[in-house]
């Protein structure tokens, strides 16, 4: 990173450095418990479903290139849970370990309290103590661990789920 990280909503011209993000990390790491690379149009349809939910895509940024992408989506789909979301903070392998995650993710939540949301959860693969640490240090506390609820790289994951309410500080 050589200049200033802006963060902006996220526009259609973002999408191709949100797909090389999230492709990146499907192929390198268990922080999604996904296989198949996404393609432009997956991602574009994602987005829209967002914004038309009113739901935030953020996208850390240095000139018109993108560092990093965060956006939460409903925890479950039952009415009691609306007021509960979970959100994603992904940054390009580069420009990990330089706060881009944390100014993305202190953007997301006053996000959500416009949102009317209570609480944020973050779902976080057991075995990735970094993230597990840069959720706790921003206020999420470990609330479960699902043991062997996911399956990539030929062996069972675990699951670890942090909390935080919105407002808190």
């Amino acid at each position: 990173m050589t200049g200033p990280v802006q963060i902006h909503d996220a526009t259609e011209a973002d999408l191709p450095g949100i797909v090389a993000i999230y492709n990146e990390v499907i192929a390198t790491s268990t922080a999604i418990y996904s296989y198949e690379p996404v393609t432009l149009a997956d991602r574009g349809e994602w987005w829209r479903a967002r914004v038309a939910l009113r739901y935030p895509v953020l996208v850390a940024a240095e000139a018109t290139s993108v560092l990093g992408v965060a956006s939460f989506g409903d925890f479950r789909a039952w009415p009691g849970y609306r007021f509960t979301v979970e959100h994603s903070v992904h940054v390009r392998a580069d420009c990990r370990g330089r706060g881009v995650g944390t100014q993305l993710l202190q953007a997301l939540l006053p996000r959500a309290a416009a949102c009317n949301k209570h609480v944020m959860i973050a779902g976080v693969d057991a075995a990735n103590a970094a993230s597990i640490r840069f959720h706790e240090r921003l206020g999420f506390t470990q609330v479960g661990h699902l043991r062997e609820v996911g399956y990539k790289f030929d062996r069972w994951l675990d699951l670890v789920f942090l909390q935080r309410r919105v407002g808190d500080r």
